[in-house]
This record gives structure tokens, C-alpha cells and sequence, in this order.
């Protein structure tokens, strides 16, 4: 069994990997004592894909600003035999109930999930369980950091993913979990160390926004601070991708990211996204590959901005 990410989290990269594979230095398979940084972890769909991938990565150092999440990954790298054993009382009081038990089951654990008082593996197995029964598998909190996704039905959810926990606890032996601001990853950097960035992407326009993955807002001047720390991560000599929504395919003049990364290599590639409200807004566009070094692959499937269509997507 293979590690995967083990929850659903909107952004995930599963469909950029052909891409970011395309794009790492020529090298990186032959630098030994590598060590991946990952100061935007998410659901760990290049993570999980990169550590199984690549064995010249000797150690990982992964961080996100949502404590649930990072959570999450500890108990699962530490714990694994206790979350499974709440899942499986979480599956077997749920899958028997018809729909409107299980509408009312899933508010009681989401309101018991906010009030912040958990023991560790409880909440994480809350947070597993919300994530698989909530409505598209969304993970969204309001300005007081409180989950407040409605119930999703679903007929036969995967609540307890034994074999999965176990892979990816398996894998994360090696992860150092980190919680907070992106900027603490840099005093975990070595001579060898590789950063990849998956920020919050910017909104394409005001009805597609959607970074509530946690109480603070990336703002605009969030992306520029990254943006910088990009520049000095680049001036210490360490190599990184960054991917973030194309804001051209919406408006052509936007050039917030072609100025803010103007000394990088920027290219354009296809993605597809299918967390929308409205399914006929869900599908193919292209998004933002920015690094400090050169393609490897001129394979790579870039397009230029002037030919881009012009719809979006809610991230």
C-alpha cells in the first residue's frame, strides 16, 4: 500500500505532480542528504509522492499554520494504532444510520470537534471523520477558527482508511511537523535542501476566493512577504517551485505575480480543479510554476497567457 494523503483538502496537488516531476533540477535524484522543506503542507499529496519517490531525501521538515492539520500528522506518524481504533467506533456508530441520524451525528461531533478540548487523538479522528462526511470533503473555518462546513451525504464514506494510516505513518518517520508561519522553515535548512511552496492561491476574482483554511487571511500582502522570502531563500543558495493561481487566465493585464517573481523562471501550466459550487465552473486551467532554476523538461506543458480561457475556479 502506498502513502497518500489521507485527508481532502481543497488545492491539492495530486494533479500538478506530472508537472512538478518535469520541472525539479536535473540533478535531484543524485543529490545525496537531501532535505525537502514543505512550508505549506496541506493535504501532502506532494509530500507523500516526493518521499516515496525520491530515497536521496534524507529528512523532511513540513509546516502548516493550521494546528488540526499538523496535528493530524503527528498522531498518524506517532499514533497510528490509537486513531484507528477511534475511527473504527466512529464507523461502525455512523455507517448504520439513515440520513437524518447521520446529519444529526455529524453536527454533535462537529460541535464537540470546536470546542478546542480534545485529547489529541480524539481530535484528530474528528477531524478525519468531518473531513470524509462533510459536505465535497471541504475543510473551512470562520474568523474565530471554528469549523462550520455542513453535513455532506455520502452513502458509504471511508471513515477508518486502515491501510493508508498505516503507509503514511510509515513514511512520516522521517518528517519533522512544524506549526505556524512559513518563514520558521528556513532555520531547518541545510547545505542540500529543497523548498517547495503551495501557498493559499490568490483569488481569480472576488466570488472565486477561497483560503479559509484557517482563521488568518493570506492576503495580497501575505503573497508579497512569501514573495520575498523567496528571494532570500534563493540568495542562501537553496533551490524551489512554487505553484500559485494564474491570475493572467482571468485578466490578461494582471501582472501581480509576473512582477512579483520577475527573477524567476514563471511558466504556465495545466491543471484541473473540482471544488466549485457550481460544477460547470469546475475543469481545466492553467496554473503558476515559479523556481529559481532552470526546466529540466522542455516537455512540460506551457501556455502563453494570450491564449488561456478565461473561466475559474473557487480554491
Amino acid at each position: 500500500m502506498k502513502a497518500k494523503p489521507f485527508i481532502k483538502w481543497v488545492g491539492g496537488k495530486t494533479q500538478l505532480i506530472d508537472s512538478i516531476q518535469q520541472a525539479l533540477p536535473k540533478n535531484f535524484a543524485e543529490i545525496s542528504n537531501l532535505t525537502y522543506i514543505e512550508p505549506f503542507v496541506g493535504g501532502g499529496a506532494i509530500l507523500f509522492w516526493i518521499l516515496q519517490k525520491y530515497s536521496n531525501i534524507n529528512q523532511a521538515i513540513i509546516n502548516d499554520i493550521n494546528p488540526d492539520l499538523t496535528l493530524a500528522y503527528r498522531i498518524i506518524r506517532d499514533e497510528p494504532d490509537q486513531l484507528i481504533k477511534y475511527l473504527k467506533i466512529i464507523q461502525a456508530e455512523y455507517l448504520p444510520l439513515d440520513e437524518e441520524k447521520r446529519k444529526i451525528y455529524y453536527l454533535n461531533q462537529r460541535t464537540k470537534f470546536n470546542t478546542k478540548a480534545l485529547e489529541p487523538v480524539e481530535n484528530t479522528a474528528l477531524f478525519i471523520f468531518l473531513n470524509r462526511t462533510c459536505f465535497n470533503g471541504l475543510y473551512r473555518v470562520n474568523s474565530k477558527g471554528l469549523f462550520n462546513v455542513p453535513f455532506g451525504k455520502y452513502k458509504n464514506p471511508k471513515i477508518c482508511d486502515e491501510q493508508t494510516i498505516w503507509a503514511d505513518s510509515k513514511l512520516l518517520q522521517k518528517v519533522k511537523i512544524l506549526t505556524g508561519d512559513f518563514e520558521q522553515t528556513l532555520k531547518y535548512a541545510t547545505n542540500n535542501s529543497f523548498f517547495y511552496f503551495d501557498p493559499p492561491y490568490k483569488p481569480l476574482s472576488e466570488t472565486s476566493s477561497f483560503n479559509s483554511y484557517a482563521k488568518e487571511n493570506f492576503n495580497d500582502y501575505e503573497q508579497i512577504r512569501l514573495g520575498n522570502f523567496c528571494k532570500k531563500i534563493d540568495i542562501l543558495s537553496h533551490k524551489f517551485i512554487l505553484s500559485n493561481s494564474d491570475v493572467k487566465s482571468k485578466n490578461p493585464n494582471e501582472d501581480f505575480f509576473d512582477d512579483l517573481y520577475q527573477q524567476f523562471s514563471i511558466k504556465r501550466v495545466f491543471a484541473n480543479r473540482m471544488v466549485n459550487a457550481n460544477p460547470e465552473k469546475r475543469g481545466k486551467l492553467t496554473e503558476l510554476l515559479i523556481s529559481n532554476f532552470n526546466y529540466s523538461n522542455s516537455k512540460i506543458q506551457i501556455m502563453h497567457s494570450e491564449f488561456l480561457s478565461p473561466y475559474c475556479s473557487i480554491y
